[in-house]
């Protein structure tokens, strides 16, 4: 009951902000929604199963052109964003099948390459999705100022949404047998964990919000083309926040996600030139110095100060 009402303030007092921030501030809000079940999402397989997965591009990329492409036939908005989530589940399911078998960085590697496969079929099929030129698609009939409180309440309630499924999973047999496979998935097959069927459906899970939010996200810049919504940092990224926040964890990637935006932000101001390489940077100080994120320490310290050591 806890964590649902952690849940619940925090997104009541997310909702109050269009009352007093401008545009601007809803952008970076959307954007740190966004992260957020980047990062949430990853942590189903990435964090609980122990899979590093760089495939976030590739569901990201396939729901905002599933959205992309449906709103252009007419279809309305919640459908086509609500397809997309469908579509990149289903594409989980199926990739899931063919590279889960995989451990370690020969997953890693597999997964990867999926979002140039991706890029590389929606640049060649221009007549569906625009190829190279990219795709426009319907712009709200609304003012500047209700489009951006519009996206934003939307990415705020797929953060949430994907915030409350890791709460049920991190309870649920599915987060213990999970963790068993991260320990030792073999010795978990033995005492009876469905190994295949628990990877299946993190791997699911770490894709429907993604690709969701690749979908409102398309809506929201009007604008899509394959080199954006396939980046590789955009799988990079949600590793990043995970690793900042604390791996495994509830509260770690929204945590992680705050951070890296921050960080985003004080870069592309002053370094822009230099963003990829002080990322790259980043991640290194991550893996040596702190590689089980923030939220632990700060736990320690907590710990500590109750004990008065």
């Amino acid at each position: 009951m806890k964590r649902w009402l952690v849940l619940a303030v925090i997104v009541g007092v997310m909702a109050l902000l269009p009352l007093a921030a401008g545009n601007y501030a809803l952008r970076l809000a959307t954007i740190a929604a966004m992260y957020v079940v980047l990062g949430q999402s990853w942590n189903f397989i990435g964090g609980l199963a122990g899979y590093p997965s760089f495939a976030t591009a590739a569901f990201f990329g396939l729901g905002a052109y599933t959205s992309a492409v449906l709103q252009t036939k007419g279809v309305p908005l919640l459908l086509a964003w609500s397809a997309a989530g469908a579509m990149a589940l289903a594409f989980a399911c199926l990739l899931g099948g063919a590279i889960l078998h995989l451990r370690g960085h020969y997953f890693a590697i597999a997964s990867l390459v999926v979002a140039e496969v991706l890029r590389e079929i929606v640049t060649a099929a221009g007549d569906l999705t625009g190829g190279g030129m990219g795709l426009n698609l319907p712009v709200p009939k609304s003012t500047v100022t209700a489009q951006a409180q519009l996206f934003y309440f939307a990415m705020l309630a797929l953060a949430a949404l994907t915030a409350a499924a890791a709460i049920v999973v991190d309870g649920s047999k599915l987060g213990f047998g999970l963790r068993c496979i991260q320990q030792n998935e073999d010795a978990a097959s033995i005492l009876g964990v469905n190994a295949y069927a628990y990877k299946t459906a993190a791997f699911g899970l770490s894709a429907v919000f993604v690709g969701s939010a690749g979908a409102i996200y398309a809506s929201w810049i009007h604008y899509i083309e394959p080199p954006d919504v396939f980046d590789i940092l955009l799988s990079v990224k949600p590793l990043v926040m995970v690793l900042l926040g604390g791996i495994g964890t509830l509260l770690g990637p929204a945590l992680g996600a705050v951070i890296l935006l921050a960080f985003e932000e004080l870069v592309w101001r002053n370094f822009l030139k230099l963003h990829a390489a002080v990322l790259g940077l980043v991640i290194v100080g991550l893996v040596l110095f702190m590689p089980n994120g923030i939220l632990p320490l700060i736990r320690g310290w907590w710990a500590r100060r109750e004990t008065g050591q």
